[in-house]
C-alpha cells in the first residue's frame, strides 16, 4: 500500500518529483515496464517516468530488498537497449527507519561489470525539501524532523491552501496514508477529513489495489497446489501475465 500510494503521487506530480531528484520541471509520462523486455518482470515497487530526453527510474521501499542492486542494474540495460539516446537517473527511496545496512547500498557489482545508482533515506533528509512543494508533502512526516505530529500538521495546513480540490484530496489522502508509518491512525484522523481523502484518485486506486492484493494473494496459493495458470486467471479475474508474473516470482522465490 505504501509503495503504491508513492508511485500514485510520482506519476500524477512528475514535475514535482522531476524538480527534486533531477533539478528540472520537466513533466514526465509513464513508462510501461513491459515496453522493455517481453520476458515478464515484477514492477510492483517501481516507476518509471519518462521525457524525450531522459528516464527517471525511481524504486520505493518500505524495507530493504537483497535484490535491490541487480535490479537497477538490470533495469538500466533494459532502458538503455530501448532508448540508447537517453539518459537515465536511478534512485531507490526508502520509507521506513532501518538499521540495516543494504539501504547503503548505491553500486552493483559483478567481474568486470559496475553500475551505480542513488539511494535516498527519507529519514535523513530536512522537512523543508517536502513541504514547499504540494507533489512531495507526503514524505515530509518521514523526514527528519523531531516533533512528526507538528510536521503532520503542518503538511495538513498547507494542503488546505491548495485551491484546486482534486489536488488537494489527492495529497491529503497520499499523506494520511505513509504517516500510517510513523504515527497512530486515531493521530492522523485529527488532521485530514476523511470525506476530503475519499474523492481523491489515489484513496480509489488504493482500494482497488486493495481488493487486486487479495486476488494475488489467491494465486499464490493456487500456484502452490499446482493449479494451472489459466484456471487461476478464469477463478481470480486476473489477466494471464499477472499470473505468470506471480509464478515466476514464487519460482525464484524457492531457489
Amino acid at each position: 500500500m505504501f509503495d503504491n500510494t508513492c508511485k500514485f503521487i510520482a506519476e500524477m506530480y512528475s514535475p514535482d518529483f522531476a524538480t527534486w531528484l533531477l533539478g528540472e520541471p520537466i513533466t514526465l509520462t509513464k513508462l510501461s515496464p513491459t515496453e522493455l523486455s517481453l520476458e515478464p518482470i515484477r514492477a510492483d515497487a517501481l516507476i518509471l517516468l519518462q521525457s524525450d530526453e531522459v528516464v527517471l527510474h525511481i524504486e520505493f521501499q518500505t524495507k530493504p530488498d537483497d535484490n535491490m542492486p541487480f535490479r537497477m542494474a538490470d533495469y538500466r540495460l533494459r532502458v538503455y537497449r530501448r532508448f540508447p539516446n537517453k539518459r537515465m537517473h536511478q534512485v531507490v527511496i526508502y520509507l521506513a527507519k532501518t538499521e540495516s545496512e543494504k539501504v547503503y547500498q548505491t553500486t552493483f557489482t559483478t567481474e568486470s561489470l559496475r553500475h551505480e545508482f542513488s539511494v535516498i533515506r527519507l529519514w535523513e533528509q530536512p522537512p523543508s525539501d517536502f513541504l514547499r512543494t504540494p507533489g512531495l508533502l507526503p514524505f515530509a512526516v518521514l523526514s527528519a524532523t523531531d516533533n512528526k505530529v507538528a510536521t503532520l500538521q503542518q503538511a495538513a495546513e498547507t494542503i488546505d491552501k491548495i485551491p484546486e480540490r482534486r489536488t488537494q484530496s489527492n495529497i491529503a489522502a497520499a499523506c494520511a496514508i505513509l504517516a500510517g508509518l510513523v504515527l497512530e491512525q486515531e493521530v492522523i484522523g485529527r488532521l485530514f477529513r476523511k470525506d476530503v481523502m475519499q474523492e481523491s484518485v489515489v484513496y480509489q486506486s488504493i482500494k482497488t489495489e486493495g481488493s487486486d492484493e487479495k486476488a494475488r494473494k489467491i494465486a499464490i496459493n493456487l500456484l502452490a497446489e499446482g493449479i494451472s495458470v489459466d484456471v487461476i486467471a478464469r477463478v481470480t479475474g486476473l489477466p494471464v501475465e499477472v499470473v505468470q508474473q506471480l509464478q515466476q516470482g514464487e519460482s525464484e522465490n524457492q531457489e
